[in-house]
């Protein structure tokens, strides 16, 4: 399948996603816009699948519909409440916009390609890679994901990490994590009295081996 068609099918089935996230929010399209700073007219549009919405846009609607970001990636999670204010959001998607082209750029230097072998692998103009790059314009995210596969990089990696969504995709992940757990293990977590075990296996998880083998010699010790 050539290239720029598989981007195509990619940015409708997106929109699909995106519709039915706003949609289970409640939102209105002039919301969703106004919380990411574009028009109404630009949310419908990635909802038809006629443009896609870069990757900080994409995090940034995730966030403010409290809507799973790894459903767009066909992974299942839960949700978690939380609030933002529109500033913010719009911030978020800046700063992350900045940060994404400079990864691009430095990716695709690092792979000794061109910007026009690039260009051509997704069906782009040289110009248009120029823009994402340089932050001139945001990066559609079934185009960034076929320059990855380009870069043999995945989107994890440029996928917020320690920001506010970042934070948000660990407290669900954590917490889809917690409802896996056997009945008796979440029994046991939630008990306060617990709470010293809890802690103490975690600064053991945080050890290093030697340590481990040292505290397990201190234990031997004392025990025989």
């Amino acid at each position: 399948m050539a290239v720029p068609i598989a981007i195509k099918i990619r940015a409708k089935k997106l929109g699909v996603l995106l519709r039915d996230a706003r949609t289970s929010a409640g939102k209105t399209l002039k919301q969703c816009g106004d919380a990411i700073g574009v028009s109404s007219k630009r949310i419908a549009s990635y909802e038809k699948g006629d443009s896609s919405p870069s990757l900080p846009e994409l995090e940034t609607l995730a966030f403010y519909l409290d809507a799973s970001l790894d459903n767009f990636w066909g992974d299942s999670s839960v949700s978690l409440e939380k609030s933002s204010d529109r500033a913010n959001l719009e911030k978020m998607v800046m700063l992350r916009r900045r940060i994404i082209g400079a990864k691009l750029r430095l990716a695709r230097q690092e792979a000794g390609l061109t910007m026009k072998a690039l260009a051509e692998s997704v069906g782009i103009s040289i110009g248009m890679l120029r823009s994402f790059e340089r932050n001139e314009r945001p990066i559609p995210l079934p185009e960034l994901e076929f320059m990855l596969k380009e870069l043999d990089i995945t989107i994890e990696e440029l996928r917020d990490q320690t920001g506010p969504v970042g934070q948000w995709v660990s407290q669900e992940r954590a917490i889809e994590k917690f409802i896996e757990l056997p009945p008796e293990l979440q029994e046991f977590v939630g008990k306060p009295i617990n709470q010293p075990y809890l802690e103490l296996a975690q600064r053991l998880s945080e050890m290093s081996v030697d340590q481990l083998r040292s505290v397990a010699e201190g234990l031997l010790d004392i025990t025989l």
